[in-house]
């Protein structure tokens, strides 16, 4: 069920059986690139993932208007028919979504995600690339 990188696979499992509802979880790149997956298809992950590059980047865009704000995206919920999409800062340019369904609330997903980035943020890392290439 898991396709990437070996270590992934355990911290993408636990939050999968600690939260009911969660259809597919995505590790990406800043620049959408798929680093690890559970659940759902490989191609549906790298669709996931890709949309995400451009929903982080407009919530950046919204987050440098408040002045408050360092401009950097945290936390982006959406709410549909069927259940709630959730994309998370998880590292140097790296994010964590999860696409889950209805059961979950949005509180305890949110909170089960910071749990997870907390302890190990530091793994869900990727270097920023140049031409195709990491840096």
């Amino acid at each position: 069920m898991i396709q990437q990188q070996g270590n992934f696979d355990w911290m993408l499992k636990e939050l999968a059986d600690s939260v009911p509802g969660i259809e597919q979880i995505v590790v990406l790149s800043a620049d959408g690139l798929r680093i690890a997956r559970y659940g759902g298809e490989p191609d549906g992950a790298d669709r996931v993932a890709a949309a995400c590059a451009g929903l982080q980047s407009l919530a950046a865009a919204v987050a440098s208007e408040i002045p408050q704000s360092d401009g950097r995206m945290r936390l982006v919920i959406i709410e549909m028919n069927g259940g709630y999409f959730y994309l998370m800062a998880a590292g140097p340019n790296a994010y964590l979504a999860v696409l889950a369904d209805v059961r979950t609330m949005p509180a305890n997903m949110s909170g089960h995600m910071r749990d997870l980035v907390s302890r190990i943020g530091d793994y869900l890392t990727s270097p920023p690339r140049h031409n195709g290439h990491s840096v």
